[in-house]
Parts: C-alpha cells; structure tokens; sequence
C-alpha cells in the first residue's frame, strides 16, 4: 500500500489536539458532539497496541477478563450512591419501555454483580476482574479538551475482592503493576498522593469506614517506601485512594493512576465469601486502574514523545522506499514479508524524490526507512535509516523483518535493532 498525505509536527510546545491533527491521529465532529472524539485509523492502531498491553500486564497478574453493558437501571445507581454522590457528573436517565436506564459513569457497579453472581470461597481470594469498560460523565463544556477530557472515555478498569489480611499485599502489587507498566511506556517520573475526603465534598457518611480505608492505605504506603503527600477533598464518595501523578511534556500534573480501598460498595451490594470456619464473610474491594482511560493515556503520550512513538507503538513501523519504479516489486515484496510476520509496514513509491521521501517518513514519526535501489537488488539487502538519522549497514530482508519483531515483542523504547 501507498502512504496516506500527512502532515509533519510543526515545532512548539507539545500539544496533542494539534498533534492529533497533523499526525491524523484522532478528529472530532458537531454532529458527533462535543467530548466524543473519533478515532482515525492511525490512533486506532495507538490504542490497540495499548489495550493489548494492559490485557497482556493484567493476564500475567492473574486478572480474569469480563464485559458488561454500558447502560443500567436508575436503580443500580441509586443503590451504589453515585445518584445520590456523583449525580452532577451523569448524563440524565433514559426513559426505555416505562424503565429509567442511565448512561454509567463508572463500571464498580457491574463487576460488584459478576462477583456476585456466584458464591465465593475465601480459597478463591483475592478475585480479580478486569475490563476496559466504556463509560460517560457529562463534562462541562468549557473543560472538555481532545482526548484528555472527554464525555465518552474507555478506562483501563478493574476491581479486586479480598480479604482483610489481603489489601496491603494486594495493593503493594498493584503499585508494582503501575511502574511495571509505567516502565515500558517510557513514563519515568511519578509521585504518590493520597486523596482523603474532607469538609467540602459529598462523600459517604461514615467516618469509622472512613478511617479504617485511610489507615490502610497509609500503611501500605509506609512500608512501599517512596514519597507521598496527602490531600483532602480528592478521594471517590466511598472511599479514599492512592493517586498516581505524573507531569506531561508541559510541566502540568494529571493523575494517570490509581488505586481506591472500598468498605463500603460491598455492605450496599451484601457481597459475601464463606470463611474457613463455614461462616459468611463481606470482602474489601480495591478499584484501581493502571494506566487511566485509553484518551487520557493516548492524550499523553502523543505529548510526551511528539509523535514519535516507539516501535511497538509506531502506526507505521517501516516504510520502504525503492529509489525507481523498477524497485517497487522488491519493495512490495519486503511489506509482503513484513506485514505476515505482524510488522506495520508500507511502500512509499518513487513519486518524488528520495530524500524527500526519508524526509518525509522521518517528520511522520516512522521509526526505520528502508531504501531498495540497484545495489540492494543485486545484493538482496535494505539500506535502513532510522528516524534519528542514523544510518545501518545494508542486511537481508529477513533480518530487518526479525529485528522488527523483536523490537515490537519486548516492546522496547530503543530504536537499537539486533540481528
């Protein structure tokens, strides 16, 4: 296939609405709406990659994968508290067949009721579900911003039922999870907060719970040893959480993170595991997210690396460009090779120069160019240049094609190939 016109990132402060534009990466349209960005097929491809990160990291952790719907009854939430707590931040109920059902603003409600599907032993803790849920707050319109903040958001979701003697362990290994991610996206700074409830917010009235959840997220940060600062008024209505925050390319802090300790959600939905002594016991559930929704995640690496995604991430990992038209059957033949081994790969064709088409692949973030011209022919090789400007010794197609792989397959952020 031919590469698509694209525009290159002009150079300025990291911004990924403008980003998105010029790498046509996302768009947005009235008649869709405001907050409810659509995906193009180069950012599709961005968040695919990520969402098979995250379900790859949570597999290997043990997380058990499952779906619900986006919708449910006004009931569900009247009976989880976010009418009562959360109510500004929710699109209004649906009149459907004389039955209100509402758009969720969150997914804790549906995983309560697959746990609770069935009855569990204390042999089967700690529970873990997982989900990259869609769910939808009513952001007001004047803080809604390309993909940072939306109305429509995927979130990297899940919630862990455990027994007491297990949320300290539990959420140590969640904080590891995070920088283990963290680690392979390229994010190397972050701090810890605490987010308490405090005197201004509408948050579940029951101080005891309140101080128990505190006290053992406190104690879990103690013993992981890094810093960490508390603040009032930031926790969720039913509980307080550890904040994971980051600085984007412009020196802002978001929250990318985080993982909340739960008392009450389990009392309001009667969830039970039966004990070692045969007696019912109510478990603690941990909400956490490791890496936020899949907008704001895309939102900030598209600002962190400028468009210049490493390998795994890369919309287009190699663009071969034979130098005349009587090269373009050998550079077909690469992509062939490539894309059935799972490599992004496409043939620019000699419609204008070479350099400008290096060029060209370099601006568009394409992290390898492969030149094929009379003497990679005869040789049966491809010059590769990589988008830094480094240039490599000629090698056989199907070195390129395995260093690719490899590189995809630890997703790595180097751009160092072995072969």
């Amino acid at each position: 296939m031919s590469a698509a016109p694209i525009h290159a990132p002009e150079p300025g402060p990291a911004d990924h609405r403008r980003l998105g534009r010029q790498l046509d990466l996302f768009t947005s349209d009235d008649l869709v709406g405001a907050g409810l960005p659509l995906w193009l097929p180069d950012g599709a491809v961005i968040r695919e990659q990520l969402e098979r990160f995250i379900v790859d990291l949570e597999r290997d952790a043990g997380y058990q994968r499952v779906f619900s719907p986006v919708l449910g009854k006004r009931e569900l939430y009247e009976r989880s508290g976010h009418m009562q707590h959360f109510r500004d931040d929710m699109f209004p109920p649906m009149e459907v067949g004389g039955e209100q059902l509402v758009l969720r603003p969150s997914n804790c409600p549906h995983h309560l009721l697959i746990y609770a599907a069935r009855q569990h032993s204390f042999r089967d803790l700690p529970v873990r579900l997982s989900e990259l849920g869609a769910m939808f707050r009513y952001e007001r319109s004047g803080v809604l911003g390309g993909l940072s903040r939306v109305r429509s958001m995927t979130l990297n979701d899940a919630h862990v039922f455990v027994a007491p003697d297990q949320v300290a362990s539990e959420v140590a290994g969640i904080l590891g999870l995070i920088r283990r991610a963290y680690g392979v996206l390229g994010i190397d700074h972050h701090r810890l907060r605490l987010s308490l409830c405090g005197p201004e917010g509408n948050y579940v009235d029951a101080p005891a719970m309140w101080n128990r959840a505190q006290a053992a997220l406190r104690s879990v940060l103690a013993a992981d040893g890094a810093d960490w600062d508390e603040a009032p008024d930031e926790a969720a209505f039913y509980g307080p959480k550890i904040d994971v925050q980051v600085h984007d390319a412009q020196g802002r802090e978001l929250t990318l993170s985080t993982v909340q300790v739960d008392f009450h959600l389990p009392a309001v939905f009667d969830l039970s595991y039966r004990a070692a002594d045969g007696g019912l016991e109510q478990p603690i559930v941990i909400h956490r997210s490791l890496i936020s929704t899949m907008e704001r995640l895309a939102a900030h690496l598209i600002e962190w690396y400028r468009g210049r995604f490493p390998v795994w991430l890369a919309p287009v990992q190699l663009a071969v460009l034979p130098v005349d038209a009587e090269h373009h059957e050998v550079a077909h033949a690469l992509v062939e090779q490539a894309v059935g081994a799972g490599v992004r790969a496409e043939v620019v064709e000699a419609r204008h120069s070479l350099g400008a088409r290096i060029r060209h692949a370099h601006e568009r973030g394409v992290p390898f160019a492969g030149v094929i011209g009379d003497r990679e022919v005869a040789d049966d090789t491809v010059s590769l240049r990589r988008r830094d400007g480094l240039r490599l010794e000629p090698m056989p197609p199907a070195a390129v094609v395995s260093g690719l792989t490899d590189l995809v397959r630890r997703r790595s952020t180097m751009l160092d190939m072995q072969h």
